[in-house]
């Protein structure tokens, strides 16, 4: 059974930091491209990051570019979500997401999800 497991969500407030990483079992997602959606109450799932199986190779959504950082580490956790200067607004329960292959923005292109972890930005 693959499993991908998100922790590091919580309550913060306005201009605050977390750190989101994901955990995997039941096979290694080395070569796996990685990325991060989050959801707000009412809205469809939106792109936050994704990363290249090597980790040369980051792209972001234009709204948490300069804010937010991914990055990956093959031989424990599979991937993290540095998130610095938070605001309201990326209140949202956060995915990470598998794929074989590269990065992917869209959802779709994703196998594997983990159950989600909420981020609360209070103003």
């Amino acid at each position: 059974q693959v499993q991908l497991v998100e922790s590091g969500g919580g309550l913060v407030q306005a201009g605050g930091s977390l750190r989101l990483s994901c955990g995997a079992s039941g096979r290694t997602f080395s070569t796996y491209g990685m990325g991060w959606f989050r959801q707000a109450p009412g809205k469809e799932r939106e792109f936050v990051a994704t990363i290249s199986w090597s980790g040369g190779s980051t792209y972001y959504a234009d709204s948490v570019k300069g804010r937010f950082s991914i990055s990956r580490d093959n031989a424990n956790n599979p991937v993290y979500l540095q998130m610095n200067s938070l605001k309201p607004e990326d209140t949202a329960v956060y995915y990470c997401a598998a794929r074989r292959g590269g990065w992917a923005y869209s959802p779709t292109e994703y196998e594997h999800w983990g159950q989600g972890t909420q981020v609360t930005v209070s103003s």
